[in-house]
């Protein structure tokens, strides 16, 4: 079962699982994740029952998954076998979708991608500018990743980075 994008609703404030890659996708990758995806949601299910969801590709680099658990809650196990369908696509492509130790952000229009290391050194050596908007892949609800998925840099995760 599939939540159609048409059919989420602003005030929905359904589950959400971001995957984060370190590089856009190309045309083909997309192509793939996609068909990969449906097939998937398409028989997703927890403890026996269908799961409403559905998922989207944000800004050409994130995999957003959506679950309204109004219908029917995702298990562990569930859950699990998602996160195995995201490692297969993540080492098809190498897109790094669970490294962590990264930061991702959008300077001069541009979305960027650094190491944790690199990225906190660019911004106190000045080669990173403090003037750019900061992607926050923790968001766990829709409303949520409506509002807080990107924010200026001193109001996101990484302000801590700043004087």
């Amino acid at each position: 079962m599939k939540i159609d994008e048409t059919n989420i609703v602003e005030t929905d404030d359904y589950r959400v699982i971001i995957y984060p890659a370190s590089r856009p996708f190309t045309p083909k990758e997309s192509k793939v994740i996609t068909e990969k995806l449906y097939d998937f949601l398409a028989t997703w299910a927890a403890h026996g029952k269908p799961l409403s969801s559905s998922f989207k590709i944000e800004k050409n680099q994130f995999i957003v998954v959506c679950v309204d658990e109004d219908k029917e809650a995702a298990s562990g196990c569930s859950i699990d076998s998602l996160g195995g369908v995201m490692r297969e696509i993540d080492q098809e492509f190498d897109l790094g979708l669970f490294d962590r130790m990264k930061a991702t952000f959008v300077e001069n229009g541009e979305v960027k991608t650094m190491k944790l290391q690199d990225f906190r050194q660019g911004l106190k050596a000045g080669t990173v500018s403090t003037d750019i908007e900061v992607f926050d892949f923790s968001k766990n609800t829709y409303v949520a990743f409506l509002s807080d998925f990107l924010l200026p840099l001193r109001r996101s995760w990484a302000g801590i980075y700043v004087d």
